[in-house]
């Protein structure tokens, strides 16, 4: 018989509703600084759980790491202190499953069974009743992973060697994920609090084990997790670090939030990368025009992850057709495949490109981060802070929608010409003033086929 622990702080740390939550959550994670284009997902993630007024945009800038994970990460172990009901090690809940506005989440009964036989780890429905601290994590991971199993622990009186016995048992491969929601320090005057934020801040680089509980409430899971990942060799990065007084209250008495993620060692793109993309848009092509086999994509982890690109085809030196993506929904693979054969036979610019023409046919493979929204006050708000060169811009106005490229700026360096070209290709009204309209930027790799010698 099932047992669901329904959602305690729905409308209290977050919106009850679920349109309300959902789109919220979805606003914050757009809002987050733009990630390194680097191929790779985080292993583990340490955030806060205030109310999200408070702490969810700090919170964001890690789950925003996650979007490429979806399909890959289906384990989530999360760990969180209890504020309500002390409980001795750590806590399992009695339920099977978890409730938000958003949907269930399924426990993992495979992870509850690796923990048998561990003496501090127990169930405990009391504390888990109604603690927020693992419950805030929820609607985020909801958002962005879509499917996953959780295995929620709340963690009392236990050492560090305690905690990490327990992330050793369930540590994992790529599918699993592990988070550590923590806040900092509790109610200091502003300017002190940001002093021994920082100071705790690194000493989580450091993996540094005496983190107390006045530096932050999650003490005792966090330095459990730093000593299973410096053992594993795991390399710290900070994505955020405010408090209260930065996001939406006074500054007498502050709580202090930082996110960090914490990443097996990683390579960044190359041009071993560009050939292979590239390869598997002219692969592409040549299938959709009936002279090849269809495509099989390698079975490289970096080829899982969810990306978005646009695949350009040149003849000549003249354009030929692009098709893209903006937001990553498929596969980095399955998004080359999918567009390059869309860009030969379906950019309605152009006629379908014929066998004929292949072999005078250039392919480009652009790769595209996730957008961040521009908040921007007015014209030359946004003009400064856009990167000729290096932002891509998606423009929507009035139900219409237009992208360039950031390569689209060699042709078109002065902002307000870009811009205007740019309404003209999205169909907005050339009066339109761009306080009306959102404006994302995204950063794009991009591998040439002659350049990388293909063919």
């Amino acid at each position: 018989m099932s047992a669901i622990r329904p959602a305690a702080v729905a409308g209290m740390f977050y919106p009850g509703a679920s349109v309300e939550l959902g789109r919220d959550v979805l606003a914050m994670l757009e809002e987050t600084r733009a990630a390194p284009l680097i191929p790779g997902l985080p292993k583990g993630l340490i955030v806060p759980h205030a109310g999200y007024i408070y702490s969810g945009a700090v919170a964001a800038n890690a789950y925003a790491l996650l979007r490429p994970a979806v399909g890959i990460v289906k384990r989530v172990v999360l760990l969180g202190p209890c504020h309500r009901v002390a409980v001795r090690g750590l806590a399992l809940p009695a339920a099977t499953a978890f409730e938000t506005p958003l949907g269930r989440v399924e426990i993992d009964p495979d992870a509850v069974a690796a923990l048998r036989g561990l003496p501090q780890v127990g169930v405990n429905a009391a504390t888990h009743a109604h603690e927020h601290s693992l419950e805030v994590q929820l609607p985020f991971l909801q958002q962005v992973l879509r499917e996953f199993k959780l295995v929620p622990l709340v963690v009392g009186s236990a050492t560090p060697a305690e905690v990490a016995e327990v992330l050793d048992a369930l540590w994992g491969g790529p599918e699993t994920l592990i988070v550590i929601s923590s806040d900092l320090s509790h109610y200091h005057p502003y300017d002190e609090a940001r002093a021994l934020d920082r100071r705790t801040v690194q000493a989580i680089t450091d993996f540094r084990t005496d983190i107390d509980h006045v530096q932050a409430c999650g003490a005792t899971p966090v330095t459990g997790f730093l000593t299973a990942a410096k053992k594993r060799g795991l390399q710290p990065e900070l994505l955020d670090v405010r408090n209260s007084g930065d996001t939406a209250g006074g500054r007498d008495r502050v709580v202090g939030y930082a996110s960090l993620a914490f990443w097996e060692p990683r390579r960044a793109y190359d041009a071993e990368h560009g050939r292979t993309l590239v390869g598997l848009a002219r692969a592409s092509v040549v299938n959709a025009l009936g002279t090849g086999p269809a495509v099989a994509v390698p079975e490289a982890p970096w080829l899982r992850e969810r990306r978005a690109t646009f695949v350009t085809l040149t003849q000549e030196g003249k354009l030929r057709g692009c098709i893209g993506s903006l937001h990553p929904t498929r596969t980095l693979g399955e998004d080359v495949v999918a567009n390059a054969a869309a860009a030969a036979l379906s950019d309605r610019r152009f006629s379908p490109l014929t066998p004929e023409e292949l072999a005078r046919i250039e392919m480009e493979v652009s790769l595209l981060s996730a957008p961040s929204l521009v908040l921007f006050a007015d014209e030359g708000d946004l003009f400064a802070q856009l990167r000729p060169g290096v932002d891509g811009v998606i423009m929507a106005c009035g139900g219409n929608r237009g992208t360039y490229l950031p390569q689209v700026w060699a042709d078109l360096p002065e902002p307000r010409q870009f811009f205007a070209n740019l309404m003209q290709k999205a169909g907005i009204p050339a009066d339109t003033r761009l306080t009306r309209c959102q404006i994302w930027r995204y950063q794009a790799m991009k591998w040439r086929e002659s350049e990388l010698r293909v063919h």
